[in-house]
């Protein structure tokens, strides 16, 4: 199945029922009054929550929802019945946002959470809504309203705990299936990773944090270079970032500068969060890793392959989310 994190869409909000003019005209009913009913709210586009979604594939192909209008009112005030709302169905992660204004109507994160993101337009009063003492015999009627009519982007992110950053072929999928039961594809060529993966990480007996595997940035991801702000979104979810240097990259110092770089230019703002440089692939090198970082940072080296460093690692992250 591909992987789909962002989709626009159209929301229509049904339109909403008429009201009608009528009077009763009854046997034995010596006088007659007005029975016009109101017309029914038109239904409502919601967007909700379903945990056993992963993506936004079944939304890609239907980019058009417009909910039922609402029935028209009736004689001996039979109110019209309310259209049908439409439930679009979302994985958790899920960011709504207004294509126009660009503003931020939702960040839906829990399942069962949901917007109305689209209103039925109210129904119409009948006549019998418009009756006064002074007025007896109304033949006022109102028509329904228009429903509320929207652009709509949709945007996944994906939620984890630690957030794995690093170019293609640092390690970070053999670090996720050595240390999870996920299984990414791995290969010895770059981009083996298109789609974000997650693993369920146990850092115990009874804890464990969620790791994604972003695919791997190249120089220029800020700038949508290699997909790379497509792939840049799905950190910002993350509480940890965990940067993965290859040891027998030329100078893996300026590696990691490159990758803080590449962060920050998408947005200041991760730079907040907490970050821990492991440096991969150990088992293929012998000697010290001469690494200066030009900050304070958790440092661990490690081997996907022998399982040098990974408890240690594990350790850290688990006490850095737990405190």
């Amino acid at each position: 199945m591909k992987f789909v994190d962002y989709v626009k869409i159209k929301v229509m909000g049904g339109k909403g029922g008429d009201g009608i003019i009528a009077f009763r005209r009854e046997k034995f009913v010596p006088k007659g009054g007005p029975s016009g009913g109101n017309g029914g709210k038109g239904g409502s586009i919601i967007i909700e929550v379903n945990a056993q979604l992963h993506t936004l594939q079944d939304i890609r192909y239907h980019r058009i929802y417009k909910a039922t209008r609402g029935r028209h009112g009736e004689g001996s005030l039979k109110h019209g019945k309310k259209g049908q709302d439409i439930i679009i169905k979302v994985p958790a992660g899920t960011m709504v946002k207004d294509f126009v204004s660009g503003d931020v109507l939702a960040d839906l994160q829990i399942d069962g959470e949901s917007i109305v993101a689209a209103r039925g337009g109210n129904g119409g009063r009948g006549n019998a809504e418009f009756v006064k003492p002074t007025h007896q015999a109304p033949r006022e009627f109102e028509y329904g309203r228009t429903g509320e009519e929207r652009e709509l982007e949709l945007e996944l992110k994906v939620l984890a705990d630690v957030g794995l950053v690093g170019f293609p072929n640092a390690g970070k999928s053999t670090l996720l299936s050595r240390v999870s039961r996920a299984k990414p594809k791995i290969a010895d060529y770059p981009f083996t990773t298109l789609v974000p993966n997650l693993g369920i990480v146990k850092s115990g007996a009874y804890t464990s944090f969620v790791m994604a595997d972003i695919p791997g940035l190249i120089e220029g991801a800020h700038e949508g270079k290699g997909l790379g702000t497509q792939f840049l979104r799905h950190v910002e979810r993350c509480s940890i970032l965990l940067f993965l240097v290859d040891v027998n990259d030329e100078d893996p110092s300026e590696s990691y500068r490159l990758l803080y770089e590449e962060v920050r230019k998408f947005s200041p703002d991760l730079l907040n969060r907490t970050r821990v440089l492991a440096i991969t692939k150990m088992d293929s090198f012998v000697g010290v890793p001469q690494i200066s970082t030009f900050e304070p940072i958790g440092l661990f080296p490690i081997s996907s392959v022998t399982g040098e460093g990974l408890e240690e690692l594990i350790k850290a992250l688990a006490t850095r989310i737990g405190g």
